[in-house]
C-alpha cells in the first residue's frame, strides 16, 4: 500500500504501542495475573487492532475508491482488495 508511506510515522507509532500492549498482556499471563486484568488488557489490545484496521480501511477507501480520476477498473480492483481484506479480518 503505497499510500501508507504518507502516514508511515503515525502507523509505526501505533504499531509500537500495539506491540507494547501485546508484551504487557504476555507478561500478565506469565505472571498469572487476575482474570479481570488479563481480560481488560486483551480488550484494550483488540480495540487497538480494530482502530488500526479502521484507519487502514479508511485510507484505502479514500486513495483507491473515492479519489477523483480513477478508472472504473482501478476502483473495481480496489473494491475487490478491500472486500478480501475485510472478509479475512472478520473471521
Amino acid at each position: 500500500m503505497s499510500h501508507t508511506a504518507a502516514h508511515k510515522t503515525d502507523l509505526v507509532a501505533r504499531l509500537r504501542r500495539i506491540a507494547g500492549q501485546v508484551a504487557a498482556l504476555q507478561r500478565a499471563v506469565e505472571a498469572e495475573a487476575g482474570c479481570a486484568t488479563v481480560l481488560h488488557q486483551a480488550a484494550g489490545l483488540r480495540g487497538a487492532v480494530h482502530g488500526l484496521m479502521d484507519e487502514l480501511v479508511e485510507d484505502h477507501m479514500r486513495q483507491h475508491l473515492a479519489r477523483p480520476g480513477l478508472t472504473d477498473a482501478e476502483r473495481a480492483a480496489a473494491a475487490d482488495e478491500l472486500i478480501a481484506a475485510i472478509r479475512r479480518y472478520a473471521k
